[in-house]
C-alpha cells in the first residue's frame, strides 16, 4: 500500500480512483483493475479531480501541486475501456442507430473526456504524473497532460490506435507534438511501436528515470520542491510556457469520430472484445532479434 494512505486525508473515494490530500498536494491514484482503463467510470472519477483542478483547492486547502500515480502491477493505465466501447457501438446498433446517431453518443463521451484532460492540463498548480510499466493510448494522454513525468525503469509508452483502425481520440497526437519533436510522434503513431522508460527519457517525453518500484516516492520529492515557489510566480510560468492546443484537440476528436463507423473499426473493436487478453493489441510476441527491436 502506498504510504498515501497513512499520512493523508482521502477526499474522494471512487471506483477507479482515490484522491487523498496530504498538506497541499493533492494525490490522484488509479486502482482499477486489470489496467485502468478510461471507461465511464474511470471518467466520472476523473471528472472529480477535473473539478479539483479547476478550483484549485479541496476540502478549503489551496492545492499547490498534483500527483497520478497508479497501485497497480500491469501499470498506470491501458488506455481507453475498449470492450465497454464496442458494447455500447453494438448495443446502439442493434437499436438500428445511423452512422452519425452513434458518432454522436461516441461524441458525448469524447467532449467529457476532454474536458477532464483540459482541465488537469490547464491546472494553474504544477502535475506529476508518476508512471510505471503500461502506459499505453489514453493512458499515455492522461500522462500527457501532466506537467512532469517521473518513470519506473519498466514503464513503456505507446499509441496502439492504429492497429483498430483508429487515431489517439483524447487529445494525444496534440499533446504529443507540443511536448516532443514530430519524429517521435510519428514513430510512436505510424508503426504502434512502444518506447522503453530511458528512450523516452531521451526525447523528452520523461524528465526522470526511477528504478522500478521508486517512480512515486521520487515524484513526491519533485511535489514537494514544487509547493516551496510562490504560487502566483508558478501559475505565470505555467500558462507563459505550456499551451492548450485547443484548435487542434478539436480536430482530433473529428477525425476520430470520422473514423469511428468505419468498417474496419468495428471489426477489430469485435475482435478486441472476443479476445482473452487483456490488451490484444499488443503486438505478438517475437523471438528473431530482428523481431525483438521492434519495441525499442
Amino acid at each position: 500500500m502506498s504510504e498515501t494512505a497513512s499520512t493523508s486525508r482521502r477526499v474522494h473515494e471512487g471506483p477507479c480512483l482515490s484522491v487523498f490530500l496530504s498538506g497541499h498536494s493533492l494525490e490522484v491514484v488509479l486502482h482499477s483493475e486489470p489496467a485502468n482503463e478510461i471507461g465511464q467510470a474511470m471518467l466520472e472519477d476523473l471528472e472529480v479531480v477535473a473539478r479539483f483542478c479547476v478550483q484549485g483547492r479541496a476540502d478549503d486547502v489551496e492545492i499547490r501541486s498534483l500527483l497520478t500515480y497508479s497501485t497497480l502491477r500491469r501499470g498506470f493505465c491501458a488506455g481507453a475501456d475498449l470492450r465497454e466501447l464496442h458494447r455500447a457501438n453494438t448495443e446502439a446498433m442493434a437499436r438500428g442507430l445511423k452512422g452519425h446517431e452513434r458518432v454522436r453518443e461516441v461524441r458525448v463521451f469524447l467532449d467529457r473526456i476532454h474536458a477532464v484532460m483540459d482541465a488537469i492540463d490547464g491546472a494553474a498548480f504544477p502535475t506529476v504524473a508518476a508512471v510505471h510499466g503500461v502506459v499505453f493510448g489514453g493512458g499515455l494522454e492522461l500522462m500527457l497532460t501532466h506537467d512532469v513525468v517521473v518513470a519506473d525503469r519498466t514503464a513503456r509508452f505507446a499509441f496502439p490506435e492504429l492497429r483498430l483502425g483508429l487515431i489517439p481520440g483524447f487529445g494525444g497526437i496534440p499533446r504529443l507534438k507540443r511536448d516532443v519533436g514530430n519524429a517521435v510522434v510519428r514513430d510512436l503513431l505510424f508503426t504502434g511501436r512502444s518506447l522503453g522508460a530511458e528512450r523516452a527519457n531521451q526525447v523528452g517525453l520523461v524528465a526522470q528515470l526511477a528504478g522500478e518500484g521508486q517512480a512515486e516516492k521520487i515524484a513526491r520529492r519533485v511535489c514537494a520542491q514544487m509547493e516551496r515557489f510562490e504560487g502566483e510566480t508558478t501559475r505565470a510560468a505555467k500558462r507563459f510556457m505550456k499551451h492548450i492546443p485547443k484548435d487542434e484537440l478539436a480536430q482530433e476528436k473529428a477525425l476520430f469520430c470520422a473514423l469511428f463507423t468505419s468498417d474496419t473499426v468495428v471489426e477489430a473493436l469485435r475482435r478486441f472484445d472476443a479476445s482473452k487478453d487483456a490488451m490484444p493489441y499488443l503486438p505478438a510476441q517475437r523471438t528473431t532479434p530482428e523481431a525483438s527491436r521492434e519495441t525499442e
